[in-house]
């Protein structure tokens, strides 16, 4: 697409030679306006955009020079060159305080401004070319900051208010949003999805990682505004950013959904089942959203490829309510190596089988597989079992066998996690050590969350649980406050420019690093800096 030229003078003469002499077309170019003064040339200005100005100084009604004070003053971002047939040093330091190209002397040499105009030109494409890429990098750090403040507040790690300080800038539209809510899941029990466990934790990886981007692409296809945040091994879940004035259309959601689950197949060769909530769920509610999808994928039996929940055709019990509610706290009991609440949640577990008549028990028996499934998953995410452990446990699970069986099941898993607890626990705390000391080190780059629990050896469930554990807060809540923290004693004591700073603590773009800064002190880095360092 051509450049605008405005060619401004008050010698029509001039502009006409200007217009046939001048290569514009070869130069990219097109002379969009021509203006007889400076008052002209402001009223073309508000109606075009234009990329080049070549400016007299000496006009009529308002000179070259005026003109340009009341474009910079405007915020216009064109470059301009000036032309004059006055050789006076004073002009020329007038035009370059304007920020003004370039300055050529009439009679205008034209190969000479044809030559600078190429020249400025060169420049100003190159400078819109970074500037595109680095709002492009701007972009995916923010869609990227984004998925991992959703992914804290899916599983409830974090909470969503006007205090909370990450919800700054871009983030801050999360609060106003509203999302089509849909949980992908892979169903381990399937004889399809076998090889699936055997896998190693690299071939795992790739596979979800492949997963991920086979989403992303077809969403982005769909030109949808989106997120795919991977919950655990095989689950995912996809946001769909919805206008406010839209209507809540399921048909069109389960068209979209059929979609994405070809795409994974067709790509991945695994096929996944879907969880649809509802109704739009805003960002407060997203977390009670996903307990409510995956609490009725884990307790319907059979599965539809793709559901809606919660099921207005299969209403909960109280009874399989209750179920589902204690094996949860069991899970979490186990996840937090509380042995104590285990026993008590399997106590109280058995003792509701055993209050059951038997139509009840054989309604509860495919939930209790479900939910020993949802355990071994669980405890997958933190390699609570050799490997030899976990085989033994599938092989038993993949054999049909009754309610004493599956508490059975769910005995040895939380006793061998129980054995395991006191040296899981000083595991764990050397781990979370060793991630405090790699992020300190790392700060000053693009830290993922799935990097560091490489780098301890955990999946990114298990490490996020561990992380907001272990230091009371988010993997992104600590690594931002950190890096404020260290961007607050830089602009206290050092001289560095704020440019310089927001890059040596992992910010690559000033004004977002500006954005986060403001949000969490209440002040500009400039201000800031003021307040710490009084002039003398």
């Amino acid at each position: 697409m051509a450049g605008n030229v405005l060619l401004v003078d008050d010698e029509a003469h001039i502009t006409r030679n200007l217009e046939k002499v001048i290569p514009w077309e070869m130069l990219g170019l097109t002379v969009a306006g021509v203006a007889k003064n400076g008052v002209e040339a402001l009223e073309l200005m508000d109606q075009i955009s234009f990329d080049l100005l070549l400016c007299d100084i000496r006009m009529p009604v308002m000179d070259g020079l005026e003109l340009v004070r009341h474009i910079r003053d405007k915020g216009l971002s064109c470059d301009i060159i000036m032309l004059s047939g006055y050789q006076d040093f004073t002009y020329t330091r007038a035009a370059i305080q304007y920020g003004v190209k370039d300055y050529v002397l009439k009679p205008i040499p034209y190969d000479e401004l044809t030559g600078v105009i190429a020249r400025i030109m060169v420049n100003q494409r190159s400078k819109q070319k970074l500037l595109q890429e680095e709002k492009q990098k701007l972009g995916r750090m923010i869609n990227l900051a984004s998925e991992k403040i959703l992914y804290d507040i899916i599983m409830d790690y974090t909470e969503v208010s006007g205090a909370n300080w990450l919800l700054t800038g871009d983030e801050q539209q999360l609060k106003e949003q509203q999302f089509v809510f849909i949980v992908l899941d892979l169903d381990v029990s399937s004889e399809k999805t076998k090889d699936w466990r055997d896998w190693s934790d690299k071939e795992r990886k790739l596979w979800n990682f492949a997963v991920c981007n086979v989403l992303r692409e077809k969403l982005m296809q769909n030109g949808h505004h989106h997120a795919v945040i991977q919950i655990r091994d095989g689950e995912w879940c996809v946001l769909l950013e919805m206008d406010k004035t839209a209507a809540f259309d399921i048909l069109l959601i389960q068209e979209w959904t059929t979609s994405l689950l070809t795409e994974v197949k067709n790509h991945v060769k695994l096929s996944l089942f879907a969880g649809i909530y509802r109704e739009f769920v805003s960002v407060s509610n997203l977390a009670a959203a996903y307990k409510q999808v995956q609490q009725g994928m884990q307790l319907t039996p059979v599965h539809d490829n793709i559901a809606v929940y919660p099921s207005e055709r299969l209403k909960t019990s109280q009874a399989d309510q209750a179920f589902w509610d204690t094996a949860e706290k069991i899970v979490g009991a186990v996840k937090n190596g509380d042995t104590l609440a285990v026993d008590i949640e399997l106590h109280s577990i058995t003792k509701q089988l055993q209050q059951m008549n038997e139509p009840s028990l054989n309604r509860v028996k495919p939930l209790l597989h479900f939910f020993v499934l949802h355990l071994m998953r669980e405890m997958k995410e933190m390699r609570a079992f050799s490997k030899e452990q976990e085989e033994m446990l599938w092989r038993r699970l993949d054999s049909r066998f009754g309610i004493k069986d599956l508490l059975s099941v769910i005995r040895q898993v939380t006793n061998t996690v129980a054995e395991k607890s006191m040296d899981k626990k000083k595991q764990s705390e050397r781990s979370m050590i060793e991630a405090k000391a790699y992020l300190d080190r790392n700060l000053y780059r693009d830290l993922s969350v799935e990097e560091t629990a490489s780098h301890v050896s955990l999946s990114t469930s298990y490490f996020s649980l561990l992380f907001k554990q272990t230091f009371g807060e988010t993997f992104i809540e600590y690594i931002t406050r950190q890096r404020m923290e260290r961007a607050k004693a830089m602009l206290a004591t050092s001289l560095k420019s704020v440019a310089q700073i927001a890059k040596e603590v992992g910010y690559a773009e000033r004004r977002y690093f500006t954005k986060v800064f403001m949000k969490y002190t209440g002040d500009k880095p400039t201000d800031y800096r003021s307040k710490c360092q009084p002039p003398s």
